[in-house]
């Protein structure tokens, strides 16, 4: 039986707006409220330590206002820790950071960092929060995931979404069978797989039917696309897209 796909909607880029201009207009908690309402699983914000997106108030208002699990995307560091620990969400998915980026580009080296992570992952594991590690789909980074105790990994899907972009169909079916290689070598070990970066309504069909795969988490596009139909229609069309290549 295959299992369901569930859909993560990351509500950063709404916070982008709103910060363009400072205020507080257009409100993510709003937007969480939206994805609530249309079926969408779960939040996924990324509280970065620039503060670029999502604020800090901005994480118990989300908790307060949808009954929607919240993902928070952190970087590895001891204030991201400390936020973490005193908002306790559903999970903390842990990605690399540079100040310099536009967006995540990469996954995390959870190999190269395990000292780093792993006093990390074992406070937010005792404090009953679901830890993910954001790492390309490649068998050293999901080793040391397992090593380190992560119950989920989140594979990223950018060199694939920059692949279909690019019209290289080769590269489109190897960057395929790599993620898909990895969430069956995944589950197989007792860790739940996701995916996320980069997916599209052109491109989400070929991950979403990955049977292994049991989340995905979307943004910037659906943000994108809410400009045009509205933030209900892009989350309910990425959503049919899902379930009909399921």
């Amino acid at each position: 039986m295959t299992r369901p796909l569930r859909l993560g909607v990351n509500i950063d880029h709404v916070a982008t707006i709103r910060n363009a201009r400072g205020g507080d207009h257009p409100d993510p908690v709003r937007a969480a409220e939206i994805v609530a309402s249309v079926g969408g699983d779960g939040i996924t914000a990324h509280l970065r330590e620039d503060r670029r997106h999502i604020r800090d108030a901005d994480l118990k208002r989300i908790q307060d206002a949808t009954d929607l699990p919240l993902n928070l995307e952190m970087a590895a560091t001891e204030e991201m820790l400390e936020i973490a620990l005193r908002h306790a969400p559903h999970a903390a998915c842990i990605v690399p950071e540079k100040r310099e980026e536009r967006t995540t580009e990469g996954g995390l080296d959870a190999a190269g960092q395990h000292n780093t992570l792993a006093p990390i992952v074992w406070k937010l594991r005792d404090k009953g929060i679901r830890v993910s590690l954001f790492i390309e789909a490649d068998e050293r980074q999901l080793d040391a995931a397992l090593k380190l105790g992560a119950e989920v990994v989140e594979f990223h899907t950018g060199e694939y979404a920059h692949a279909h972009l690019d019209g290289d169909s080769e590269k489109v079916a190897r960057e395929l069978k790599r993620i898909s290689d990895m969430a069956a070598l995944a589950a197989k070990n007792g860790i739940e797989p996701h995916a996320g970066h980069g997916l599209t309504y052109e491109n989400v069909q070929p991950i979403a039917a990955i049977p292994q795969i049991a989340e995905l988490n979307i943004g910037h596009y659906l943000v994108g696309e809410a400009v045009f139909v509205g933030l209900e229609q892009a989350v309910r069309h990425m959503r049919e897209l899902m379930d009909e290549a399921r």
